[in-house]
């Protein structure tokens, strides 16, 4: 049995691209016209969601970035002395 929480994070990341990507020009200038046009819109919100945007809880740095740092130091604890 569910509950009001479930799909929580799924409802929030809708939100977000439908706010930030569908309902904008940011990523679309003008009306989406095509099924393409929204694909491309939608590529380039992924990217940029994904790979450019700041992240707060992060430092303010974008999570692509904060990443690499993350995994790099790993690499180095496991390297023998």
């Amino acid at each position: 049995m569910g509950d009001a929480y479930d799909n929580a994070l799924a409802e929030t990341i809708n939100g977000l691209y439908k706010a930030e990507c569908i309902r904008t020009t940011v990523f679309q200038s003008g009306p989406y016209k095509t099924i393409a046009d929204v694909e491309y819109a939608t590529a380039g919100w992924v990217d940029w969601y994904n790979n450019r945007r700041l992240h707060g809880s992060l430092g303010h740095v974008p999570p692509i970035e904060y990443e690499h740092v993350h995994y790099a130091s790993l690499t180095e604890q496991f390297q023998p002395a």
